[in-house]
């Protein structure tokens, strides 16, 4: 399989769904992402409402690594990839509820955001 490269995000119409939304842009046929397994990924995450890049591990050059259900990342993202297969791409839409709320860790995104976020599953231990 050929490395992926950075996807360009497309915001889904509308407005922003209340609930966490998971959509296959590529669906993998590897092992499968599940509480309690360490998943190396690649994403790139946007503000559904201006559309504006707030992070991407691509441009730290390396794959981020976590355990799924461990809270290491936001309670949208670590369930929005949960049944994922490796090789896979996903969107992921995370609510403010789910992401960051009210408290907005970085300038880049305003408190109440609604997320959206392209992540490709590169392996699962």
């Amino acid at each position: 399989m050929n490395e992926p490269t950075k996807p360009e995000v497309d915001l889904p119409e509308g407005d922003a769904p209340a609930e966490l939304t998971v959509r296959d842009l590529v669906v993998g046929d590897g092992p499968e992402a599940k509480p309690g397994r360490v998943v190396q990924v690649h994403y790139v995450g946007v503000t559904f409402a201006s559309g504006r890049e707030f992070d991407a591990s691509w441009d730290q050059g390396r794959p981020f690594k976590f355990a799924v259900g461990g809270g290491r990342v936001i309670k949208g993202l670590d369930r929005g990839i949960r049944g994922m297969r490796v090789g896979g791409r996903r969107e992921v839409v995370v609510p403010p509820r789910l992401g960051y709320g009210k408290q907005s860790p970085s300038p880049a995104i305003p408190a109440g955001s609604t997320l959206v976020f392209v992540v490709d599953l590169l392996s699962v231990v």
